[in-house]
């Protein structure tokens, strides 16, 4: 199957291939985002050895399936060792009798299942790479896990024997929307832009879940067969996406839950006081999201990182606490979930999440992919009721882009109340930051604003065709 977009990580992985030295990677991103596939389509699956993690397994599960992988790809039978540090050293000799030319590619997929407590997998590791691999100018040591916390906190931010011995770190993102009109096209799934969009706003560019979709069928129906019937694929996707990243995902989740209920993010002392969690292990809890990519931190225009403010924004966990979760029972449902309030309002903040994750896109849009740039969000302490910016672009060029997003049916207007927001949302901003720079009003929107008598109050606009 032919690899949609991808080009900065094939293009890595090229270089790898033809590197003089030996090459450790480290591969890592959100569970469903296509890792695995990646890898292994990039190299053909050319292997001189690939093996897996098995999830929940033992030690000696684990020790046994790597010992099958190493019976596969050697010429001679290896007997099933008990201790991590012996089956890497039939790794070591079944590398040094490959007779592939080039480089030699270890591929080991889903590294943080092997940990398991105290196996002594991370000391044996360690050893393989430091005392033999690591002067080896014909080994690439690819690994990979969805486990992205894992990936970071015990691989690349290591202190031990591992310190500063990953060669590359890549993560793997979820497609963008041009990539997902790709990968419809490559499906023959024929969808317009908003259908497209509005696919985003539920399962986010992940790979895997726009793999389930049907060609012939409009979204709303691949939506209902996936999530809302009985045997939906993605109807219990919820609970095994968590539980397959997390030791305690029980505590993951009810953050996710508290966060899913506020749309603009909360503080952490808002997080504690709605999942009754203790605050003393909460700071991992967080980190480990954040970097499995479900919430973001971000911080104010002016209060940098004092007050930093935690924002979920995984979009088929946001679907699933909105919809999946209180109407499952009801096959049809999406299909008949059409302009009501209950849609206005998660599709409103879904298009705004679209926005905030295609940021690059928006730039190019505005002219200013070479300006430096810093981003941040913005609320008024003294307006009321309260003026809040989501999206601030900061130039290095001294002008402030104020982003309003707006998801509509047809082309946005610009009425007489909402131009009065604008001015008081602009007016407070430049009252309470006291900034001295340019500030430009700039609509995000599905199909352009129209022009009217307040359409001056507007410096720039980005369509939805833009983030494409």
């Amino acid at each position: 199957m032919e690899i949609i977009g991808r080009y900065s990580e094939q293009k890595a992985m090229q270089q790898h291939l033809e590197s003089d030295k030996p090459e450790f990677v480290a591969v890592y991103g959100r569970r469903r985002v296509g890792k695995t596939f990646l890898i292994k389509e990039f190299f053909k699956q050319s292997f001189v050895f690939y093996v897996t993690g098995l999830a929940n397994a033992s030690k000696k599960e684990q020790i046994k399936n790597f010992n099958v992988s190493l019976n596969h790809y050697g010429k001679m039978p290896y007997p099933r060792e008990e201790s991590w540090m012996e089956t890497f050293r039939q790794l070591i000799h079944l590398l040094e009798h490959s007779r592939k030319k080039g480089k030699k590619v270890i591929f080991i997929d889903e590294l943080p299942w092997f940990d398991t407590p105290r196996s002594g997998f991370i000391t044996a590791l360690e050893h393989f790479w430091n005392s033999w691999a690591s002067s080896r100018p014909e080994i690439l040591l690819i690994v990979c896990g969805s486990a992205t916390s894992w990936m970071i906190n015990k691989l690349i931010k290591n202190h031990g024997g591992l310190h500063n011995r990953v060669t590359r770190r890549m993560l793997i993102s979820p497609f963008t929307l041009g990539e997902c009109e790709k990968f419809f096209r490559h499906k023959k799934i024929i969808l317009d832009k908003r259908s497209i969009v509005e696919s985003y706003m539920i399962f986010g560019g992940i790979p895997f879940y726009l793999d389930m979709m049907e060609k012939g069928l409009s979204l709303a129906q691949n939506v209902d067969k996936l999530c809302f019937s009985k045997n939906g694929a993605l109807r219990d996707e919820f609970s095994i996406l968590y539980a397959s990243l997390f030791k305690h995902a029980e505590k993951h989740i009810k953050i996710v839950k508290v966060l899913g209920k506020k749309a603009k993010g909360l503080t952490r002392d808002e997080i504690i006081k709605g999942s009754k969690l203790q605050g003393g292990g909460l700071s991992n809890l967080l980190e480990e999201l954040e970097q499995c990519g479900f919430i973001r931190k971000y911080q104010s225009f002016e209060k940098k990182n004092k007050y930093p403010v935690y924002q979920l924004v995984d979009f088929y966990t946001l679907f699933y606490l909105h919809f999946i979760r209180p109407d499952a029972a009801n096959k049809y449902f999406w299909t008949n979930m059409t302009d009501n309030a209950r849609h206005r309002a998660w599709s409103g903040y879904a298009f705004e999440l679209v926005c905030l994750m295609h940021e690059d896109q928006i730039k190019h849009k505005l002219g200013i992919s070479g300006v430096l740039t810093h981003t941040a969000s913005w609320r008024s302490l003294n307006v009321s009721p309260g003026a809040q910016i989501d999206l601030i672009i900061d130039r290095n060029d001294r002008v402030i882009n104020l982003c309003e997003m707006k998801y509509a049916n047809d082309t946005f207007v610009i009425d007489r109340k909402y131009g009065e927001i604008l001015r008081n949302k602009r007016d407070a901003f430049v009252r309470e930051t006291k900034t001295r720079k340019a500030i430009h009003l700039t609509l995000l929107t599905t199909y352009g604003v129209k022009q009217n008598d307040y359409y001056g109050l507007v410096q720039s606009e980005v369509k939805m065709e833009d983030l494409f």
